[in-house]
């Protein structure tokens, strides 16, 4: 099967892959996180999991999907070799798992931004009490809804007149405004304590060692790396265009957004530290609240009706903030939704029947979620940390096809402008899977001290309830491998 469509440029191709790595998790994961673990000393291993974690597993994603043109189930089964096409399923499944909830937190970014733009969010007295009515009504699924019909609009248009164009536009805008909530924010009285807290480091904290583990999380979240969509996307890579460059860009430029939106966050809670001590906004901002939503859907709103006397003001900063979080969002969930088209229009459904599918499915499988924040919790739990196995498994799919060849064939191939050195090889053979391995033992073993029936598979959040789920879906996958390889890589040589 001849690839038919590419992205036009160079510039379309990073700015749609960089939709892809700019979500929420830049924006009030990030934040949450280094608050967590005290401020600047998390920024020191937050950047060197960057250089040995990010970077080689987006070259690796941008290699494979150009190299093989398929979505993960063929590209891993033609890399890894015909056993191993169910390594590339679960990358799928993970991917998608978390489309279906993420679909309904898009659709809560674009409720509070509606919300804010009418003024209403500048006048609630209890932000808890407001989200926790929203959150457990019908509202939730019509915004779910609204989301995936947009989204899927995008995807049906196809990669130049539909995820280009709308990249072109909505990331963009992203940064522009937040660029001007950076302004805005250092500029406020008080902003520069934010800004030495986010950037001083303490040596204590640095030997941490649950801080490190927690900088690498970091970075398998928000810069896309090991979850398929980069390699979905690099199918519509023009053949002579480079990889390492493209990888490199998209890597520090998401991680420099993770930056601005720190600043951002960080200034507007020490300089309003007069409302609360900064003591107990630091405390504030460090709580997850229900699904990781403390700081963005409770805590930031009242800040923001706090940062003047005027509500239409106080209304513009919170509008641009959620709006911004609201396009952030959207760029990443039209690539899980592309992703799971791609899947299909490799076994050989028409991208119209692919979507239109994938729209249905996504909206009825995302409905638990809208109804059941537990049920969200638990997903969000579970495939989460099936991120950090998706990478694994692209890490082992190129040592089966061997790292130097991968290396010189397919990275430093045609097209290649910046030649990638052995340095490649050590990270991707070594301590990529190292890595995975701490990270995934660290998560399970913690699991299993907060609960005590680690083993219950129908609890929110434990060992079992995330073994239990991975074991369902990895035993169908190895028993349809010899079907998903002979579909989507035989059928197409």
């Amino acid at each position: 099967m001849k690839q038919q469509e590419f992205f036009s440029t160079r510039w379309a191709l990073i700015i749609s892959v960089l939709g892809i790595a700019v979500g929420t998790g830049n924006i009030w994961r990030f934040s949450r996180v280094v608050a967590q673990n005290g401020g600047g000393s998390f920024l020191i291993p937050w950047v060197i999991f960057l250089l040995l974690w990010s970077v080689p597993l987006i070259i690796s994603e941008f290699a494979i999907g150009k190299y093989a043109r398929l979505g993960p189930i063929g590209a891993i089964g033609k890399i890894a070799g015909r056993k191993f096409s169910w390594m590339g399923a679960f990358i799928v499944m993970v991917a998608t798992a978390i489309m279906f909830y993420y679909s309904v937190v898009t659709g809560w970014c674009l409720r509070y931004f509606i919300s804010a733009a009418s003024g209403n969010l500048m006048n609630v007295e209890n932000h808890l009490e407001y989200w926790n009515q929203f959150a457990s009504g019908y509202l939730p699924l019509i915004f779910h809804l609204i989301a995936i019909g947009v989204v899927s609009f995008v995807v049906f248009r196809g990669i130049t007149n539909g995820i280009e164009k709308f990249s072109k536009v909505l990331v963009p805008t992203l940064l522009i405004i937040l660029l001007g909530l950076f302004v805005r924010a250092i500029t406020l009285p008080g902003a520069i304590e934010g800004i030495k807290y986010f950037f001083t480091p303490d040596l204590n904290v640095i030997l941490d060692y649950k801080v490190w583990l927690n900088a690498l999380t970091q970075n398998a979240w928000d810069t896309g790396a090991g979850w398929g969509l980069i390699m979905t996307y690099a199918i519509y890579m023009r053949h002579k265009e480079d990889i390492s460059l493209n990888a490199s860009l998209i890597a520090f430029g998401n991680n420099s957004i993770s930056l601005i939106a720190g600043i951002t966050i960080f200034s507007t809670v020490f300089a309003l530290g007069s409302i609360d001590t900064q003591s107990n906004a630091l405390q504030q901002i460090s709580q997850s609240g229900p699904a990781n939503t403390g700081l963005t859907f409770i805590y930031l709103p009242k800040l923001f009706g706090q940062l003047s006397q005027s509500i239409l003001i106080n209304s513009v900063f919170a509008s641009a903030f959620f709006l911004a979080l609201f396009f952030a969002a959207l760029t990443s969930l039209i690539s899980m939704v592309e992703l799971a088209t791609r899947t299909l229009i490799d076994f050989g459904v028409g991208r119209r029947k692919a979507i239109i599918f994938v729209s249905v499915i996504a909206f009825l499988f995302g409905l638990p979620s809208a109804i059941n924040m537990k049920f969200l919790i638990n997903q969000d739990w579970v495939w989460g940390v099936g991120l950090l196995l998706s990478g694994a498994f692209i890490s082992f799919a190129i040592i089966r096809f061997g790292v130097n060849r991968f290396r010189n064939e397919v990275v430093n191939g045609i097209g290649s402008d910046v030649k990638i050195g052995k340095w490649y090889n050590v990270l991707i053979k070594y301590l990529v899977p190292v890595q995975v391995i701490a990270l995934v033992s660290w998560w399970l073993a913690s699991s299993v001290s907060w609960d005590p029936e680690w083993w219950n598979p129908f609890h929110i959040e434990n060992a079992g309830t995330v073994l239990f789920q991975w074991l369902i879906v990895l035993i169908v996958f190895i028993i349809f491998n010899k079907y998903m390889y002979q579909k989507t890589v035989e059928n197409i040589k």
